[in-house]
């Protein structure tokens, strides 16, 4: 066998279109693109504190929304099964912490009148609500002393 009848045995096999039936080789026409898992993320879910210090609520207003307790219920505030933190009673609402409790927890609550301080001292200043509810007609009657005063 001559040298020149191998080469053109190799050429054969290293060529697609070869007599051995391996077929044509596709090339890629464009480039391949890589593979996505999530879609560009979904869309916020909107969470955060909606109503802030000293800013007044009426009864179901959310006051958090949160994922966990990040803050917890205090006076007149309930939690809802989201964690979502809502206004039981008309006031203000009043963010704290309670001393010598847990010191890394914080707290909502709502006060009747702005500028009050929470956790209430009920022992000197008595309670603030009955039953849940307000005397809104002395209340009023207060506030208008204080504006005239």
């Amino acid at each position: 066998m001559s040298l020149s009848s191998l080469t053109s045995c190799f050429k054969a096999v290293s060529s697609p279109f070869s007599s051995f039936g391996l077929g044509a080789v596709r090339t890629a026409t464009k480039r391949a693109g890589g593979t996505i898992s999530n879609f560009g993320g979904s869309p916020g879910k909107r969470l955060g504190v909606k109503r802030f210090s000293d800013q007044y609520v009426i009864p179901g207003n959310i006051i958090v929304r949160q994922r966990g307790t990040k803050f917890h219920p205090g006076q007149h505030v309930k939690m809802g099964r989201d964690h979502t933190l809502y206004a039981m009673v008309p006031g203000f609402v009043r963010f704290y912490k309670v001393p010598g409790a847990r010191k890394d927890r914080k707290y909502v609550g709502i006060v009747l009148n702005r500028g009050e301080k929470l956790p209430r001292d009920e022992t000197n200043l008595g309670r603030s609500r009955f039953f849940g509810f307000s005397d809104l007609a002395a209340w009023r009657k207060e506030e208008t002393q204080l504006v005239h005063a």
